[in-house]
């Protein structure tokens, strides 16, 4: 048969398709993780969810710590960005600052809890990688910056505020934590307020800690 005559080969179907798979395998593990906690978690699943063989999340991630790993990073990221949408819309002086950025914090955990969960309570993801560290760091720094904006001095030079930055962190984590296990409504009854009226007694709760009061 002459080469002109052969007949045409059938276009191998690639295993990994077009697109952006490693942000389709992201959102694919993040609706997982969301459904079933990070216990019932598996590339397998991840990879079904996507449509792609089940080899794909292991060429982009290695194993289910490296895709978790990113996942968390990823949550970081949106973490702050939730917390720099507060304070944009919140007034400009320090206190009203450290205030919108707890209310960012617990803004994130309520809308995604299952991801807040494991960027701070699981031991799956990696804590060594460099970008999951790097954004993790910009997190506490970020905390660090609103404190020292109130107080005018370096907590990391300054023992005493930098027990503020930890109690700040205790109380607004706490306080996200008690929310999205629907806990905080035995003591304040959230769900009964308006939203202003939600984002005024937390901000009163944050500053309060902290010894500050919003300014009016």
């Amino acid at each position: 048969m002459s080469e002109s005559n052969t007949p045409a080969q059938p276009a191998r179907k690639s295993s990994y398709h077009h697109g952006d798979l490693r942000s389709e395998l992201l959102n694919a593990a993040e609706s997982i993780l969301s459904e079933k906690g990070v216990e019932s978690f598996s590339l397998r699943a991840v990879a079904k969810r996507a449509g792609v063989s089940h080899g794909a999340p292991a060429h982009h991630f290695t194993d289910v710590r490296g895709l978790l790993t990113a996942l968390a990073a990823i949550g970081y990221e949106r973490f702050i960005n939730c917390q720099n949408d507060r304070q944009r819309l919140a007034k400009a002086d320090p206190e009203s600052q450290l205030a919108a950025s707890g209310l960012g914090y617990i803004d994130f955990a309520l809308e995604n809890p299952a991801l807040f969960r494991l960027m701070f309570s699981s031991e799956k993801p990696d804590k060594s990688d460099d970008h999951l560290a790097r954004v993790a760091n910009a997190a506490f720094n970020k905390l660090v910056d609103d404190i020292q904006n109130v107080r005018q001095i370096d907590p990391y030079i300054d023992s005493a505020i930098m027990q503020e930055v930890m109690t700040a962190w205790a109380v607004v984590h706490g306080l996200a934590d008690l929310m999205i296990a629907g806990r905080a409504g035995r003591a304040i009854a959230f769900e009964q307020m308006t939203s202003a009226a939600r984002d005024a007694a937390l901000s009163d709760l944050i500053l309060g800690a902290l010894g500050m009061k919003p300014r009016l």
